[in-house]
């Protein structure tokens, strides 16, 4: 009898141990950091479902701190927590990986513990994959992020060209500068030749176009006007041309000053075709990293040279972490390919680093779920409503607050056309006007002469007209013929 409920006992204890859910075994081990909702939420929480939660260790998504964990993740789980109703329990991935596809066709990482259902969630930096897809539901994107270069700033300052001192102005405004120049000074010396206060017909003006090439320049040096024009013509085209270099020679001399007091060196590396062109820096990614797999499947012949060159170099270029990758990117002559929110967290941290412009691949970070699970819908909600009401804002701000001083030099451009258009606009404003003035002061001579001479007043302003634009010996002949008897 004895026996017999010795080995009854024994079914019945093996019975409620297989009963268990496998996720509990993650949660047991020695070796695993965990977090469980019960010691936070009270008993009050013991008849909410209980979901077993998957994640990684990565700086500030989850963090240890000493038997805890910590984060922007572990705040997000909270949040949902309190808005969905569930307890939860925390385990680190064992093999401490985000989830590919094995030589022997499994899934490792937190992808492979969803899809074998060792867990009910993976709440971590994990990137939407369209391969990850077809193996489990993920929620809709809690951060957007993309793929970008990490590197150090010190190794990747170039000197600043001989040609410094035009980076206030972007070539467009450069060019729109030169236009201006030259179509003022047309307006000038057309104007001068046409006012009868510039040009009396005996001898030329003082404004020949080369002169007025002169005037302008010498306006753009703050030189003053000489020769000092007479007709109000000439001074209305004057005028706005001090108007318009008086304002140009202000936003250039403020944007020289900016671009002094933020150094003469810039980034050697802006895109990925300069990465992949320069030979003293290394270049790799994270080992079995969705951004590994962007590159692989891209078309594009920049990204194709960028995995074949990490590829040829895999055994020294790849890193198992995102702080191994920041301390090798510190310590020597590497750059480091991934998630641009992640490695803007490393730029606020470390002052020394600095993230390139180019930015590839548009992604988000998502919760798996197994495919078919009920919550998947919910928590996609939830993360709607936490990104409505400013939370996940919230989240962003508290663990990416930067450490380094950050001033507006960074941010700075040079100057194109848009920005100073309204002084291009009252220049063919002005210069329209002066030659129009010019015009009615010829007029009014012309219709003096026609009174005088009794002749027709449109026929004396053409002949007046034309006089004025043909050749110097052409009217000398003319003014000769005219003073014989």
């Amino acid at each position: 009898m004895d026996k017999s409920l010795w080995v009854a006992f024994c079914v019945g204890a093996a019975l409620f141990l297989l009963d268990e859910p496998t996720q509990a075994d993650a949660t047991e081990n020695d070796d695993t950091i965990s977090k469980d909702a019960d010691s936070v939420g009270g008993g009050g929480r013991k008849d909410l479902p209980m979901l077993y939660v998957t994640t990684i260790l990565e700086d500030p998504y989850v963090m240890a701190r000493g038997t805890e964990l910590e984060g922007y993740c572990i705040d997000l789980l909270e949040k949902l927590s309190e808005t969905l109703h569930f307890r939860y329990k925390v385990s680190v991935v064992k093999d401490g990986k985000y989830g590919s596809i094995s030589t022997n066709g499994n899934w490792t990482g937190m992808i492979g513990e969803i899809v074998r259902k060792e867990a009910d969630l993976a709440v971590a930096p994990l990137t939407i994959t369209s391969v990850r897809e077809d193996v489990v539901d993920f929620t809709q994107p809690f951060l957007h992020t993309g793929i970008g270069i990490l590197l150090e700033r010190d190794t990747t300052l170039e000197d600043a060209s001989l040609f410094h001192f035009l980076a206030p102005f972007s070539k467009e405004m450069w060019a729109g500068i030169l236009a201006a120049y030259v179509l003022a000074s047309l307006c000038l010396f057309l104007a001068a030749r046409v006012s009868p206060c510039e040009w009396d017909g005996n001898e030329d003006t003082p404004f020949t176009f080369l002169n007025s090439l002169w005037f302008g320049a010498g306006a753009l040096a703050l030189q003053g006007a000489v020769p000092p024009p007479k007709s109000v013509s000439v001074r209305i085209i004057s005028a706005i041309w001090w108007l318009f270099s008086i304002v140009l020679l202000s936003a250039y001399i403020a944007g020289f000053s900016f671009v002094l007091e933020s150094g003469s060196e810039q980034l050697s590396i802006q895109t990925f075709e300069d990465l992949v062109k320069q030979r003293h820096l290394e270049f790799g990614t994270m080992a079995s990293s969705s951004t590994l797999l962007y590159f692989k499947n891209s078309k594009n012949p920049i990204q194709q040279m960028v995995y074949e060159s990490m590829n040829k170099k895999k055994d020294t270029v790849f890193v198992k972490s995102y702080q191994e990758a920041i301390q090798r990117v510190l310590d020597s002559n590497y750059a480091f390919i991934g998630e641009t929110i992640s490695q803007d967290l490393a730029v606020a941290q470390h002052c020394n680093l600095v993230r390139s412009p180019e930015v590839l691949g548009a992604r988000g970070f998502g919760i798996a779920t197994p495919q078919g699970s009920p919550w998947t819908n919910k928590f996609s909600v939830a993360i709607l409503k936490l990104g409505e009401s400013g939370d996940l804002d919230y989240l962003r701000s508290k663990w990416w607050e930067s450490s380094c001083f950050q001033d507006d030099h960074d941010k700075w451009s040079p100057l194109k056309p848009q920005a100073l258009g309204g002084i291009f606009l009252i220049l063919a404003l002005g210069l329209l006007i002066g030659m129009i003035v010019a015009l009615v002061e010829l007029s009014k001579k012309s219709r003096r002469t026609a009174d005088q001479e009794k002749k027709s007043c449109c026929s004396v302003f053409t002949e007046e007209l034309s006089q004025r634009f043909r050749p110097r010996e052409i009217r000398k002949q003319e003014t000769a013929g005219k003073s014989k008897p």
